[in-house]
């Protein structure tokens, strides 16, 4: 059976090839890293919820310290074939974190850990 969800991201884009082909403990890349202030950064995602068939991804996110996140917002991930994918523009210089829950309100969070970047400011020392 044929998939004909629509995505932004082109099936046969290179970045999102080789982010799968990675092939990262839990199912989650991001691209580029160090993540730097004011870029865009993409995340994949093909962990526990794709897996077990998941039909939508909304990437819950935030800025700040692991345990007290600011800025949180649920963005709604486009599937692709490689996953389910977003790009975002990083507008805060505090950590980057994440987590994904489905439309059934299942939810992959790495074990309670979440995922966890430091941003960096893009100045070079």
């Amino acid at each position: 059976m044929t998939d004909h969800r629509r995505s932004n991201f082109d099936d046969g884009d290179m970045r999102l090839l080789g982010m799968r082909e990675a092939n990262y403990p839990g199912g989650v890349v991001v691209d580029p890293i160090p993540i730097t202030l004011g870029e865009e950064i993409t995340v994949l995602y093909y962990g526990l919820l794709p897996q077990s068939g998941a039909d939508q991804v909304w990437m819950h996110c935030g800025y700040g310290d692991a345990n007290n996140w600011h800025n949180v917002q649920d963005i709604k991930m486009e599937w692709t074939e490689r996953g389910f994918a977003k790009k975002i523009k990083i507008n805060d210089g505090s950590r980057f974190n994440f987590c994904f829950k489905d439309s059934a309100n299942n939810w992959d969070n790495n074990n309670g850990l979440n995922w966890s970047f430091e941003v960096h400011n893009g100045q070079q020392i």
